[in-house]
């Protein structure tokens, strides 16, 4: 049987989620939840029920197995509770929450004995994109050698409207908006898919840009990083350029921010034994080279992408496998609460002027 899922929250993110839960021959959309009267006619439009709380939805005639949260940051935690509570299976959109401490509370109630039979995915999409797919195997075949150091970049203009109407959480940083929890912890997620944990991490914030008053939530920052498999790494994040380098430009992700052909790169990955810049996967070695030398030219490999299905649909897939008992969590609440705390370690950061330690035992108190 179809398993049944519901969309939680009808902004942004939640009719992506439907479409794919649509075109799943597996999963059945059985209702969306949002307060927002505007609910009603995205639920029409999209075939299914509605229901104004998750509330009214579990105590109707169309309980789900299973519920994908879209909803702000700050109310993560507690609608995942309250989904917990009715017995559904949980895939939560990152953050985990917008606050460590809930975060933490969410994992202690996720894996107690009466709950421990639900399953709990973080939606970190970006792991099954197939370009982060391709450069995951580039790093696990050695063809690089031992990885040294990476840059990265996420660098675009997010317009006023994006910060208008329901969306007006996304201008303060105490109801998690800023860029910091919204985006770079998706390339939080990404460096620790690639090279394990952050240990410290310094921070300096850019000039703000968006001068109105009541918008205090930050623009960007330029970081460096330490891994404790001795990587070093550094990063610039920024909402208020025009820019091109950035994940959503580079691969075509989101349709609604149109691909840069032939595009600019975000990733820069440099190894022993060659570097490889993403998206365009090309990989820069002494291959073909008698000597491994400056003076030596250097060969050039353009790695293919083995196919271009939709991150959204292969997460739903792979949330459906997990229902199931077939696969266990590609990103579970443990890594994204992970990817969290170097966020709030990168904010610190940016207000102290001081690196900041992190323990990579910090989720030694949460069960996986």
């Amino acid at each position: 049987m179809p398993i049944k899922i519901a969309i939680i929250g009808a902004g942004l993110i939640g009719p992506r989620h439907a479409k794919s839960v649509i075109n799943n021959p597996d999963t059945e959309l059985i209702a969306l939840v949002d307060p927002m009267p505007t609910g009603i006619q995205t639920a029409s439009d999209l075939g299914t029920n509605y229901y104004p709380s998750v509330s009214a939805l579990l105590s109707s005639p169309h309980r789900p197995d299973a519920a994908i949260v879209c909803t702000p940051n700050q109310t993560h935690v507690p609608i995942t509770k309250e989904l917990l509570s009715g017995n559904v299976h949980v895939l939560l959109e990152k953050p985990i929450s917008n606050t460590i401490e809930t975060g933490h509370s969410l994992l202690s109630l996720a894996s107690s004995p009466e709950y421990a039979h639900l399953k709990l995915l973080v939606g970190h999409h970006r792991r099954f994109n197939p370009y982060v797919r391709a450069t995951k195997s580039i790093l696990e075949n050695g063809s690089l050698g031992r990885t040294i150091a990476v840059n990265g970049l996420w660098t675009l203009y997010k317009p006023d409207s994006y910060f208008a109407g329901n969306g007006d959480w996304r201008t303060s940083s105490a109801r998690g908006g800023g860029v910091i929890p919204i985006n770079l912890v998706h390339d939080i997620d990404l460096m620790h898919h690639f090279f394990g944990p952050i240990t410290r991490v310094h921070a300096e914030g850019i000039l703000p840009q968006r001068e109105n008053p009541t918008h205090d939530a930050d623009e960007g920052a330029a970081l460096t990083l330490r891994f404790a498999s001795g990587v070093v790494g550094s990063f610039v994040v920024c909402d208020a350029t025009p820019s091109s380098h950035n994940f959503e430009m580079g691969t075509g992700e989101n349709p609604m921010i149109p691909k840069v052909e032939n595009g600019s790169d975000f990733y820069r990955i440099f190894g022993s034994a060659g570097s490889l810049s993403v998206p365009d996967l090309t990989r820069w070695s002494y291959d073909n080279s008698g000597e491994k030398s400056w003076s030596s030219p250097l060969t050039v490999d353009q790695i293919e992408i083995p196919d271009n299905a939709a991150p959204f649909d292969l997460q739903l897939a792979h949330f459906v496998d997990v229902v199931r008992g077939d696969a266990v969590p590609s990103c579970s609440g443990e890594e994204g609460l992970r990817a969290l705390i170097v966020c709030e370690a990168v904010q610190r950061a940016m207000r102290t002027g001081q690196p900041v330690e992190i323990d990579v035992d910090l989720l030694a108190g949460s069960k996986k």
